[in-house]
């Protein structure tokens, strides 16, 4: 979802920002003068705008008036301090979606910006059914965590792929999960009880890749006291998943290709072919279009593995998946440890959303586990991250209401005591009986029930 909001006064713009960031709404630009915005959306299109209507020069009638026979598609929602009949008649006949008074109820504001957007599809052509965003993740791909809607539209593509049983090149940063897709495309193919074989092909030692590739029958070589069977036919009747596959040697390229085009192999010593059944799959982080160019692939290795590809995009490019990966590695790592850990506190979580992740999953679920063992607290604070916190500043206070203030100070003070009512109480100025009240009615709000529990 992409929301532009124009207003005139900086402070209602950071504070609507950050509100939308900390629901999940990364892709938020601001405006504000209502002149710059009539110029950003004739430029850019946007699916939410939430435009002010008291501006200077070109106020928030005349930005509708102006861009909404150019977007037609684009949801305009009215967010003013004037509370005024005839203005909210005249722009809902100019276009507007709706027209909301300032100070707006933040589940107001979210329940009308997502009927807006389901609006906006439903013009389109789209029904929500079918938007990526509400796509259902298939039974064989359900260890992917995502809400991603990016990530949901490639599962979809990787199942429609893994039906099919072409070969598969799976490509994207170290950490982001290709071997977790592999297994995936594997349990959505058509041999899903078939073995399911991974080779790190960097790990293999290059004396030795034939042998563990082709296998070896009893005196092949010195050493060989024994048969082997190799990877080829280990993973007879299902997929052969190489990781890697941009480190195969070059001289081992060519007869990896015969065996993709011919279904067959001579094991080392043998004088017979075996015929075998397999699905390739292969992954690499490395430009092997570029190893094409240079000699150290040959392209028509390439384009036999590269049937269909799936690129999985890093972490940094999908921060919406960031709070589902952390809560369920949390989860995960508690019961590892059999540690008493329920969730992050909001600034922890800000600190996890903010952070680059070089590393991609495989980082976030390190820093993850870290945190769990270092708690001394039902909740992850910052310093359990081990993740450097910006510098603070005058603005690092959150804009919100009065009563958010106060459910967010009463969190603040029950997770660092340790989730101690007495101790809470005390320091509140209040008594265990009203905190108690308090707990109660924290525990319908989405972001407080994983903390609170059973408690």
């Amino acid at each position: 979802m992409k929301i532009l909001i124009v207003d005139d006064e900086e402070i209602s713009l950071s504070s609507v920002r950050r509100l939308l960031q900390w629901r999940g709404i990364r892709d938020v630009k601001t405006c504000d003068s209502g002149k710059d915005a009539v110029r950003i959306l004739m430029e850019e299109d946007f699916d939410i705008v939430l435009l002010d209507l008291l501006m200077p020069e070109v106020d928030g009638i005349q930005v509708l008036e102006t861009v909404k026979p150019h977007r037609p598609s684009t949801e305009i929602i009215i967010l003013t301090a004037v509370h005024d009949i005839p203005t909210t008649v005249k722009a809902i006949r100019l276009g507007a979606y709706d027209y909301l008074v300032k100070p707006v109820d933040n589940d107001l504001l979210f329940l009308t910006i997502e009927r807006a957007y389901e609006r906006r599809n439903l013009l389109l052509g789209l029904s929500a059914s079918t938007r990526a965003s509400d796509l259902e993740i298939p039974p064989a791909f359900s260890a992917i965590i995502t809400g991603s809607p990016l990530m949901k539209a490639l599962i979809s593509y990787a199942q429609v792929m893994a039906r099919g049983g072409v070969p598969v090149l799976i490509t994207g940063e170290s950490g982001t999960g290709k071997e977790l897709m592999a297994r995936a495309i594997h349990e959505a193919g058509p041999s899903p009880a078939g073995p399911f074989i991974a080779v790190n092909v960097c790990a293999i030692p290059a004396s030795m890749f034939e042998s563990h590739f082709f296998g070896h029958v009893k005196g092949a070589f010195t050493g060989a006291e024994s048969a082997h069977r190799g990877y080829f036919e280990q993973a007879h009747g299902g997929t052969l998943f190489l990781d890697e596959i941009g480190e195969l040697p070059l001289a081992l390229q060519a007869k990896f290709l015969r065996v993709i085009e011919e279904k067959s192999f001579t094991p080392l010593g043998a004088t017979k072919p075996i015929h075998v059944d397999v699905r390739f799959v292969s992954a690499s982080n490395s430009d092997l279009d570029r190893a094409c160019r240079e000699g150290r692939f040959r392209l028509d290795l390439l384009y036999r593995i590269r049937s269909a590809r799936i690129h999985i995009p890093p972490l940094r490019e999908r921060r919406e998946d960031i709070p589902l990966l952390a809560g369920a590695f949390l989860r995960q790592a508690a019961e590892r440890h059999h540690r008493d850990v329920r969730g992050f506190s909001p600034e922890a979580m800000d600190l996890l959303c903010g952070a680059q992740y070089p590393g991609n999953v495989r980082e976030l679920a390190q820093a993850v586990e870290s945190a769990v063992l270092l708690a001394d607290s039902i909740v992850i604070l910052p310093r359990h991250l081990g993740i450097a916190a910006p510098a603070p500043s005058l603005s690092a206070r959150r804009l919100s209401t009065l009563k958010e203030n106060d459910d967010e100070h009463v969190m603040y003070i029950f997770t660092q005591t340790g989730a101690d009512r007495k101790k809470t109480a005390r320091i509140l100025g209040i008594t265990v009986r009203q905190l108690q009240r308090k707990l109660s009615a924290l525990r319908t709000d989405s972001r407080w029930q994983a903390l609170l529990g059973d408690l």
